[in-house]
């Protein structure tokens, strides 16, 4: 099973696609996605669909992980992310592959067992789950793997079941 993980975000939008066959992992291809700041949000927000359309064209994955936003205090963060993420959400819909989200919590317990752990624990054993030589950065390309990792841990070899924590 070929799983695209995206972080979603504005400014940074993280992506990874692994690979998980036989219980074995394997990265195939990964990265960010960047938009200038003092750019019109319109015009991030075309970037970000034309690039990954490119990426989902190439990659070929079977389905995408994306995170579910969790916000608490920022609205305007909240809705910009948002819209980015819904950018991924129709790129991946209108590429015919299916959607499966995740929230950081489930995120968090799935590569570490606790739900409150803390992101350099994540990259951290995103870092071993997958068996690389450094953590990847962006610390949103390390989010992005991390949320592929979960799919295939909730999902299994299958891949395309639902598995609810």
């Amino acid at each position: 099973m070929k799983i695209l993980g995206i972080d979603p975000g504005t400014a940074t939008t993280g992506w990874g696609v692994i690979k998980f066959e036989s219980g074995k992992f394997k990265v195939e291809g990964c990265g960010c996605i960047f938009t200038p700041a003092k750019q019109n949000q319109a015009i991030r927000l075309a970037h970000i669909y034309s690039e990954l359309v490119k990426i989902i064209k190439k990659e070929k994955p079977d389905v995408v992980a994306i995170e579910k936003l969790f916000f608490i205090n920022n609205i305007k963060t909240a809705m910009t992310v948002g819209e980015a993420r819904g950018v991924c959400l129709l790129v991946a819909e209108q590429s015919r592959v299916k959607i499966f989200e995740y929230t950081p919590l489930q995120v968090k317990q799935s590569l570490t067992g606790y739900g409150k752990a803390e992101k350099s624990q994540i990259q951290m054993m995103v870092k071993m789950i997958l068996k690389l030589k450094e953590i990847p950065k962006p610390d949103d390309m390390a989010d992005a793997l991390a949320i592929a990792i979960t799919h295939a841990h909730c999902c299994g070899a299958s891949g395309f079941k639902e598995k609810k924590y």
